[in-house]
């Protein structure tokens, strides 16, 4: 019955989902198939913690999504995606201050005073940075901007460190430092601005969440599969070439593990040594919160209300000790602490009265431990009184993560490091990062360019080069 189709597409991530939506659209009999009994991979809303109450299993925030020129061609908006979006993207809160950055240009210079033009120059110097982010997300094809886009890797491939040191204050550089160190770098090491200088243009753009959770981004893309004529089935774990058709195109959203295993020597020789070599980073490990209120700042409550993401950290040297503490191994003693309440800004996540908080922090990759009480320490010296609206919680230790999504090695939810070899050759330096060398078969996970993120390009950009190599189907 397999042998029906043009196009298979193994895990239902957004990146699996987006190849296999371009593909149905362009005409193509397509079949997904999930391992796990829902489909989405990262991109997951579960009621774990409560009937009614919509936890993201992972990702949670979305201005790459937002951004997304292949989201924006498929319009999900059209099959229920809605993105809320927050007039301050982030607040960093610090020892006794927040520091604010919002979408508004002239907001944010208040926020960081003469380090504003600095910020400006550095972050937000794009005339159009929703544009630049798209083309970021298109590498490695032709630039658009190419004045732009040369800023942006010039700075791009510099050390957090060697930028933070361009600011004269402290806010500006915790600020940047936060937003870059979402890559899970050591702020030393090359190439470790790379996320600070996407991300941080996109404040501008803003930082959304989907309205009901991050699972309304699976469902558009499932609608538009399944509109078109696809199919997609569940608890359909692959494990073996012979589980698969031979006479269709093959995509698999996976970690690159999975091609070495199913496909070994018949992979070019080139292409399974690039495999080998592709480094994962560290882990993280995740804590949700049910609340009986939102959490009790004690600097700026009225700005912290109007984000979906905060981060937690005193100073650069906070988050420098903890991506320095996970590159080395060791769990750090005082992490630095990524969150957000996305019943803030969507009450349509919990029942009335109830408000969620979802957080989590680096560690070495595969790690068992539990840190929320780290966590929890760090949210009361900035919260007095948070333990006492906690009504449950629950910890997804990095070990945990990979047991949830097998693409998450050791807990590494970005699918592979942002290492500066990385940045350029995702898993190979090539035009089309999807394609393996075996024709018709493509690798369309983070683990490919232009990486982590719910941003479906990795899928589009092997549906694209599958329908250039076969216009018609097979």
């Amino acid at each position: 019955m397999r042998d029906e189709f043009d196009a298979v597409i193994v895990g239902s991530g957004p990146n699996g989902l987006t190849a296999a939506a371009v593909l149905a659209r362009a005409g193509r009999r397509v079949l997904v198939l999930e391992a796990a009994g829902t489909i989405g991979g990262g991109t997951r809303t579960d009621e774990a913690l409560g009937t009614g109450i919509r936890r993201d299993v992972c990702s949670a925030v979305h201005p790459t999504g937002f951004a997304s020129p292949a989201f924006a061609e498929l319009e999900l908006a059209d099959h229920g995606l809605r993105w809320l979006v927050p007039d301050v993207s982030l607040g960093h809160v610090g020892a006794g201050e927040v520091v604010a950055i919002h979408r508004e240009n002239a907001d944010t210079a208040i926020e960081l005073g003469s380090d504003a033009h600095r910020w400006e120059s550095i972050v937000g110097y794009a005339d159009d940075p929703h544009a630049l982010a798209a083309q970021v997300l298109e590498m490695p094809d032709l630039p658009r901007h190419p004045v732009a886009m040369s800023r942006f890797a010039a700075a791009a491939v510099l050390p957090v460190d060697t930028l933070t040191r361009a600011f004269g204050g402290h806010r500006a550089a915790m600020a940047f430092a936060g937003i870059a160190a979402h890559a899970e770098r050591p702020l030393s090491a090359p190439g470790s601005s790379a996320a600070g200088m996407l991300l941080g243009g996109l404040t501008v753009s803003g930082w959304p969440i989907a309205e009901g959770g991050s699972r309304a981004i699976t469902d558009a893309l499932a609608a538009i599969v399944v509109d078109h004529g696809g199919t997609i089935e569940m608890d359909c774990p692959v494990t073996e070439l012979g589980q698969l058709p031979t006479d269709c195109d093959l995509f698999f959203d996976t970690s690159p593990e999975m091609i070495l295993r199913l496909f070994g020597d018949r992979l070019p020789r080139r292409y399974a040594r690039a495999l080998r070599r592709f480094e994962y980073g560290g882990g993280a490990c995740k804590v949700d919160f049910v609340l009986s209120e939102p959490i009790p700042w004690a600097v700026r409550p009225d700005v912290l209300a109007r984000t979906a993401t905060f981060h937690l950290a005193d100073d650069v040297a906070q988050i420098r000790r903890t991506e320095r503490d996970v590159a080395a191994g060791r769990v750090p003693e005082r992490p630095w602490v990524l969150g957000g309440e996305p019943t803030r800004i969507d009450p349509t996540r919990a029942p009335e009265g109830t408000h969620l908080a979802w957080t989590y922090c680096h560690v070495p990759a595969g790690c068992e431990v539990d840190v929320s009480a780290s966590i929890i320490a760090e949210l009361e010296r900035r919260a007095p009184g948070f333990s006492d609206t906690v009504v449950d919680s629950m910890v997804t230790t990095a070990a945990d993560m990979q047991r949830h999504n097998a693409n998450y090695v050791g807990g590494d939810i970005n699918c592979g490091t942002s290492s500066l070899r990385q940045l350029v050759a995702r898993p190979v330096l090539s035009p089309n990062p999807q394609v393996t060398g075996i024709p018709g078969v493509y690798l369309c996970s983070s683990a490919t360019a232009p990486g982590g993120g719910v941003h479906g390009m990795s899928g589009y950009r092997a549906a694209r080069a599958a329908l250039r190599s076969r216009p018609g189907p097979r």
